[in-house]
């Protein structure tokens, strides 16, 4: 009989990965820290997604292990959280994380008290001490010791972090001047841009598909064609890359090289669906088919593999088939030629760098990136092997349901729509829209993830933030403003400016933090910026908040501006004249989308 722990009866694919370790694994939640209390134990808290490569590995050297799994039942309370269904946890115990370390990832790896009051955090650790990196035996052992014969020097430094995070949330606002915002925004982009592969940095290279709006938004602005020049040799060398599935279609999460060929090959819905506005917008700007052809692909990958029947849209796919990191996806020149015949698996393999030598630890990854433009011609051969490849392995798929997320996606069709001008978007966003309604909405609060048939139990500022952005292309201003509305009244700090990630109804944590640097996806501060702009637009409504969040996030900005490219991009719209520079078109009406 299989061994199961208290996770088995939870709903989040993440967790349920983890039902059948030896480790007594606990869900956060209030039994967990009365056990430490009761028992005198620290809290050992992991936090992953269930498509996190570095969490599978993690997971089978430690978790699976009876040595390291019988050290954690007997000296800690062990709890695992699911990122995605509770990014306030997530964003709390990662901000200690890069504070402790200056990095951060996922699994996040964090020790605490029964208040959850952290003394330690680190990511991704082997069960044995191994090339300078500690392991995780010697840390708990280390920690235990100290629980024992140290406390006091633990509970200090919980003290410590604790009161250094929230500090963070309190720091004075400065005045920032917003042109200069902007200069220094662009200015961060040319200094760190690639200009032979495009991109923004050295390698591990990621999308970050808002900084190309911000610069496109720029060139359209101010006229700068070196801004537009950087987001479309950007948005060209990852379409060649290995970092787009030229087989299936949809981009993989970032590129642990500097010319977009080897991707870390698990592919999230929040992603594809910035990369579809990207790719929309510089074919708006420049009727370049390719951008088109782009866009549309990934929408079908993301409408083929990615949406349930009802409408919603699942959150994302694993990079490892069969416990190998991107299995799924490479491929040798013999089985090319076995699917496609010798004459068109020789001219495949020579377009898409299919060689015996292999690019990719001696296989190949499908890529374009020696070729001067982007060659379509053996499309009519794509089916053939997908299918090939789709019946050759299998990919694990986190099918919940984010509202966050979809509503990304729920925009990007807007904007595709808006574009290109077909109806069938329009459909599938206004669906995926009536799914969040009826699943993940109840009156005017709106939750974070849906499986199984169950929601969780609230929902932070990013659901509401990129719902009521969603609402917006889909022109529903009356939804938009009641949900407006609630946020403003739950989430707002009137006196500082600026949204809580939790509303003040939330179960209480150690913090409430602001959210607001845009990362991998903007922050929800960003994009609660940009919806107020619009609504301001729209309705004339809105402008003292408005007025309060824009100086927020400018002062906030000002410490790093290529760090909140998503807010300036609001602020160009805002620092705009143009009324043809807007998205919308404005009449005695109100304003719509164009």
């Amino acid at each position: 009989m299989k061994y199961l722990n208290r996770l088995h009866n939870e709903t989040s694919p993440y967790l349920i990965q983890h039902a059948e370790n030896p480790v007594d694994w606990y869900p956060w939640g209030e039994e967990a820290f009365e056990k430490a209390r009761r028992e005198d134990k620290p809290v050992f808290l992991s936090i992953g997604y269930s498509t996190c490569h570095w969490c599978h590995v993690m997971a089978h050297e430690s978790f699976e292990d009876a040595e390291a799994a019988e050290l954690l039942n007997r000296h800690f309370v062990p709890v695992k959280v699911d990122k995605e269904e509770r990014p306030d946890i997530d964003s709390i115990y990662m901000n200690v994380c890069v504070s402790l370390t200056g990095s951060g990832g996922w699994p996040l790896t964090a020790i605490m008290d029964s208040d959850g009051k952290p003394f330690f955090a680190g990511t991704y650790f082997p069960k044995r001490s191994r090339y300078g990196m500690p392991g995780l035996i010697e840390i708990l052992e280390n920690v235990n010791s100290h629980w024992k014969n140290n406390r006091q020097r633990l509970s200090d430094s919980a003290e410590k972090i604790t009161a250094h995070i929230n500090a963070r949330s309190r720091k004075p606002l400065k005045n920032a001047d917003s042109a200069q915002l902007i200069e220094q925004g662009l200015n961060y982009f040319k200094a760190t841009y690639d200009p032979r592969y495009g991109g923004f940095g050295r390698a591990p290279k990621f999308p970050s598909p808002h900084n190309l709006l911000f610069l496109m938004e720029a060139y359209e602005t101010h006229g700068d064609r070196n801004n537009l020049d950087m987001a479309e040799t950007t948005l060209m060398s990852m379409a060649k890359g290995g970092i787009f599935d030229h087989i299936g279609f949809g981009f993989s999460r970032y590129s642990t090289d500097e010319k977009w060929l080897a991707p870390h090959f698990e592919k999230m819905l929040y992603d594809n669906a910035l990369l579809i506005m990207a790719y929309t917008r510089a074919f708006e700007l420049t009727k370049n088919p390719v951008y088109r052809s782009v866009a549309e692909k990934t929408i079908l990958y993301v409408k083929r593999e990615m949406t349930n029947e009802d409408g919603g849209f699942y959150s994302a796919e694993d990079a490892d088939s069969d416990g190998v990191e991107g299995k799924f996806y490479v491929f040798t020149p013999r089985e090319i030629i076995s699917v496609l015949g010798e004459a068109d698996g020789g001219r495949f393999c020579e377009l898409y760098d299919i060689s015996e030598s292999g690019n990719f630890e001696g296989e190949n990854i499908p890529n374009q990136i020696n070729h001067a433009e982007l060659d379509d011609s053996l499309l009519h051969l794509l089916p053939k092997l997908y299918e090939y490849r789709k019946n050759r392995n299998s990919l694990h798929k986190d099918d919940k349901i984010l509202t966050a997320w979809n509503s990304l996606m729920i925009a990007a069709l807007a904007d595709a729509h808006r574009v290109f001008g077909k109806a069938e978007y329009l459909e599938s966003a206004k669906k995926a829209a009536a799914f969040i309604e009826k699943n993940l909405c109840e009156k005017n609060s709106v939750f974070t993830s849906y499986r199984d048939g169950k929601r969780t139990d609230s929902g932070v500022l990013d659901d509401y933030a990129f719902y009521i952005y969603a609402l917006l292309k889909l022109s529903d201003t009356a939804r938009a403003k009641t949900l407006m509305n609630k946020v403003i009244a739950d989430f707002f700090d009137s006196e500082n400016g600026g949204f809580f990630l939790t509303g003040s109804g939330a179960e209480a944590l150690i913090t409430r933090p602001k959210e607001t640097h845009d990362g991998a996806i903007p922050s929800g501060n960003s994009v609660m910026a940009m919806n107020l702009l619009t609504l301001n637009l729209m309705t004339g409504e809105y402008s003292d908040v408005f007025e309060k969040q824009m100086k927020f996030m400018a002062s906030v900005a000002a410490e790093i501006p290529g760090g909140h490219s998503f807010f300036l991009y609001a602020l160009l719209k805002s620092n705009s004249t143009k009324r043809e520079n807007s998205d919308y078109v404005c009449d005695e009406n109100g304003c719509r989308p164009k």
